[in-house]
């Protein structure tokens, strides 16, 4: 089963996790949380020459695309085997995954152009859950 069946199941509650509780979440969480929330994880990104790339995402333009070993390079192999981990799924897929979709939640969670260090980004992730794994799901009807 790919990432996006995984994670479609468990939104639709045929997730094989403990609980019944989609994995997507709180491994996005924890990934945040690693990194020092968007703060941190706009300073990793800025270290590993890819400041322009993030601040993209939070900004109110288009969101520069970034690949999956751009992320890994940015991230650490430990990141993504932790997060493949957690999702169920091969490194791979979880860091080709995060190329195509952290632009987009980094840019959900900054509405305002802005990182909000006082937002509560669990919340936020928690809230866009259901829409961004509906339009997953659309975008690989089309593909």
């Amino acid at each position: 089963m790919g990432l996006l069946d995984t994670l479609l199941g468990g939104l639709a509650g045929k997730s094989d996790t403990a609980g019944g509780q989609n994995p997507l979440a709180p491994a996005l969480t924890a990934l945040l949380a690693q990194n020092g929330g968007l703060q941190g994880l706009m300073a990793k990104f800025s270290q590993g020459g890819l400041g322009d790339v993030f601040s993209s995402w939070v900004g109110m333009g288009q969101n520069q695309p970034v690949s999956a070993s751009q992320l890994q390079s940015v991230l650490g192999s430990e990141q993504i085997h932790a997060l493949a981990a957690k999702l169920g799924v091969d490194p791979a897929q979880a860091s080709g995954f995060l190329a195509d979709h952290l632009p987009k939640i980094v840019d959900k969670l900054t509405p305002a152009g802005q990182i909000d260090a006082g937002a509560d980004h669990e919340q936020g992730l928690m809230a866009m859950l259901p829409a961004l794994l509906q339009r997953l799901g659309g975008e690989s009807r089309q593909n």
